[in-house]
């Protein structure tokens, strides 16, 4: 029984929902044992994680040791085969933005802000934030936000890619969904493989890469089905198989 977070289903979709109030043990690990449950369902299509409160999640509180889950949520969540929407209003902070940085697509809020201080309490990001900060927002952004403690709006989160859209949170979300709903599920799945492990291979390992899965999706009746509704001039029907 879920004590902290919550997770609803709607169709396809589950919304995971975090409290909002600084990240304890309890929570943090029944997000984990959330993502790990829905990385086995195959029917889910897109995870949305987002927030009950008036904040993602302002950091841990004093009795969380990031170091005491493992594997961590933030691993958890990015090892989920569907599309992970971050849906982030008010502060991301700390093992927040850790979370936040597992996820697919990020979208904010207008009054959204972000920050990785830990160093300043003489800690460490502990949840992958020294290595997906810098690949998302490159290394000198990411020296300032964790050396340094720079604290990013909504606005500067867009304009160095940490989010990918910022605006009325639910209408933004339902229009992200709503898209990747529409799409192939096999091939959804199978571009989030390629490009989360690519970045991480030679460019020609991740050609490779590529070519294999692409190899696998040629002989799917989702594709069999894309090509039959193009030439039939007709929206597709895809089934994920």
């Amino acid at each position: 029984m879920l004590r902290h977070i919550t997770v609803d289903v709607a169709g396809p979709v589950r919304h995971v929902r975090l409290s909002g109030e600084p990240l304890g043990l309890a929570e943090a690990s029944e997000l984990r044992d959330a993502a790990e449950s829905l990385r086995e369902e195959r029917e889910v299509r897109v995870v949305v994680l987002g927030s009950r409160g008036a904040n993602f999640c302002p950091g841990a509180d004093a009795g969380l040791d990031p170091l005491a889950v493992s594997p961590d949520p933030a691993q958890a969540l990015d090892a989920i085969r569907a599309p992970v929407v971050a849906a982030v209003r008010g502060r991301c902070d700390g093992v927040g933005l850790e979370l936040a940085l597992s996820a697919d697509i990020r979208i904010a809020d207008e009054d959204a802000s972000f920050c990785l201080d830990t160093v300043a309490v003489g800690a460490l990001p502990s949840w992958g934030g020294t290595q997906r900060l810098p690949r998302t927002v490159g290394p000198a952004t990411a020296a300032s936000m964790v050396l340094l403690g720079e604290r990013l709006d909504s606005d500067a989160a867009l304009a160095r890619s940490l989010v990918h859209r910022v605006g009325a949170l639910d209408d933004a979300v339902d229009n992200v969904v709503d898209r990747l709903l529409g799409a192939a599920p096999l091939a959804v799945e199978q571009a989030t493989e390629a490009m989360d492990h690519g970045v991480e291979l030679p460019m020609h390992e991740g050609f490779r890469l590529e070519a294999e899965l692409n190899h696998l999706l040629s002989v799917s009746e989702d594709r069999a089905e894309g090509l039959a509704a193009f030439f039939a001039k007709r929206r597709p029907v895809f089934h994920g198989r």
